[in-house]
């Protein structure tokens, strides 16, 4: 009972979930497993199938792609971030690589009971909403700042 409190607490502490009555929070908590990565750990691996999705509860991960050029860092996460969600959401494979940049704790949530949450708690799925929007931001900004440079030095992007 004791590991069971301890998840329903790492969850109060996540804004997704700050919002959500503890009742509630138990059935999160029951159906998501904490997992600890080492800073260098992969969390999950751009092509690879999403099977869940994963909240960091503390520390940072960076998400990477592969490019023909090599990896390219697209942003790094932090305590309440959500990865993995576009595999599930979009039923396909993981388009970016997270590694652990320090030790993190981080909730693991099933494909199945990710998408139980989002269809149960609307306000976790307007969390989510904004998490990708801003993420969407973020990549045309940097795409700008990509074609910019490119054309400033003459060649294309």
């Amino acid at each position: 009972m004791t590991l069971l409190k301890s998840e329903i607490d790492l969850l109060r502490s996540v804004p997704i979930f700050a919002g959500i009555e503890p009742a509630r929070l138990k059935l999160i908590a029951f159906t998501s497993d904490s997992i600890a990565y080492r800073a260098g750990q992969v969390i999950c691996r751009q092509g690879q199938p999403g099977d869940a999705a994963y909240v960091l509860v503390d520390g940072e991960a960076d998400v990477s792609v592969a490019t023909e050029a090599g990896d390219y860092l697209v942003a790094t996460l932090r305590s309440g971030d959500v990865v993995g969600e576009i595999s599930i959401l979009c039923d396909t494979p993981r388009t970016a690589t997270v590694t652990a940049r320090t030790g993190l704790t981080a909730l693991r949530v099933r494909k199945e009971s990710f998408l139980q949450l989002l269809k149960q708690f609307p306000e976790i799925a307007a969390e989510v909403m904004r998490g990708l929007a801003e993420r969407l931001t973020h990549t045309n900004e940097e795409l700008v700042r990509a074609r910019n440079l490119a054309a400033s030095r003459g060649g294309e992007a």
